[in-house]
């Protein structure tokens, strides 16, 4: 099954390993789903794990995040994003690249935290993170 996984839940399982999020990575690494992820979110995630609070609770160093970021790439189905995205976040554009790559992608599903995006679940196969988890 191709899943899109939203970064903050990606980032909170990472932080969190016995957490929901926690069991969600935990999934993907023992190879219960493919991810799917684009080009755009592998950079947001970059980004991200270079923030100082999100490194001081993984306690990683910057090899320890190239080499997740590396792992990252290389186990999950990329996915490339047209320029004009094929679904949009009317809450919150900045959110449309992460829904575009559900389509794009003919993922099952998108696992989300951010409630502009879960309010569109009657609209697309969204799900919270619980939920998800409730279908390993």
């Amino acid at each position: 099954m191709r899943v899109v996984v939203d970064t903050n839940v990606l980032l909170s399982g990472l932080m969190y390993p016995t957490s929901t999020p926690g069991r969600i990575v935990a999934a993907w690494r023992n190879a219960a789903f493919e991810l799917v992820l684009t080009r755009a979110q592998l950079t947001e995630i970059a980004r991200v794990l270079s923030y100082p609070k999100i490194a001081r609770v993984l306690c990683w160093d910057p090899d320890q995040s190239e080499r997740f970021l590396k792992q990252l790439y290389l186990r999950s189905v990329m996915v490339p994003l047209p320029e004009s995205l094929p679904a949009e976040v009317p809450a919150d554009p900045d959110d449309s690249p992460i829904l575009s790559s559900l389509l794009v992608a003919r993922a099952e599903y998108l696992v989300t935290g951010d409630s502009d995006l879960l309010a569109l679940k009657d609209r697309y196969p969204i799900l919270a993170p619980q939920a998800f988890v409730a279908l390993l």
